[in-house]
């Protein structure tokens, strides 16, 4: 599902990129943007591999950034409380007014600002962890994996969804092109930074596996995305 290899473009190396998305016109750019589809489409493949499942409880949702799957997914599952948590001040405060002005759904989510590992994270039975677009933004990877480690009890389902890194930078603009051609630059800008700091599955097998984590896998589920998902034993 890769680009294929052109003469000349070298195997792209992964490009780290800034881990917190904190400017506020960056932070309002993503609140603005039409996520609708694609953040509906999480929700969709949540209940893909884990089919049949009610979700009751609490839930954490890690690098929420301005809350929008949070939302969705306390929408989806009636039984459940989100808890959110972004470093980024600019996203939770966008978040915190989206909880403060929907009277429905807005009780049962909490946002919390915070860094991983670090984080002033609940010590609650989590029915579910799941994360959209974190792991790329992560220096240490290990973090995300510390966290999921410590706040996953038997029986937590764990959906973790990200970007996966093309083999070559060419990969990655046709991505942009394709996915992104009408976006407002700076989420043009931030979509390309992304791909080149995604970890390609095999990196993230052997980040699973040097947690602990051997009841999670890994699943390419288009041209651009992956999930890990399982439930903690």
């Amino acid at each position: 599902m890769k680009p294929c290899f052109l003469s000349g473009d070298p195997a792209l190396q992964r490009i780290p990129e800034p881990e917190l998305m904190d400017e506020p016109e960056q932070a309002a750019a993503y609140a603005e943007a039409d996520f609708a589809e694609a953040h509906s489409r999480i929700i969709a493949t949540f209940e893909r591999f884990f089919p049949q499942v009610e979700v009751a409880g609490p839930v954490l949702d890690l690098g929420c950034g301005p809350g929008d799957i949070g939302f969705r997914f306390a929408a989806r599952f009636p039984g459940c409380e989100v808890t959110g948590v972004d470093g980024a001040g600019a996203m939770i405060a966008l978040a915190r007014q989206r909880k403060a002005a929907d009277a429905d759904l807005g009780p049962r989510l909490n946002f919390i600002e915070g860094l991983l590992p670090g984080a002033p994270i609940p010590g609650l039975a989590y029915a579910a962890i799941i994360s959209n677009s974190l792991l790329h933004h992560l220096h240490n990877p290990a973090v995300l994996w510390e966290t999921v480690n410590r706040h996953a009890g038997r029986g937590t389902h764990i959906f973790i969804a990200d970007l996966y890194r093309p083999q070559h930078k060419t990969g990655a603009r046709r991505l942009v092109d394709r996915y992104a051609a009408g976006e407002p630059e700076v989420l043009r800008r931030d979509f390309y930074h992304s791909l080149c700091a995604a970890f390609e599955p095999g990196e993230i097998a052997v980040q699973l596996e040097a947690a602990g984590l051997h009841e999670l896998s890994v699943d390419v589920i288009t041209d651009r995305h992956l999930v890990v998902h399982g439930v903690k034993l």
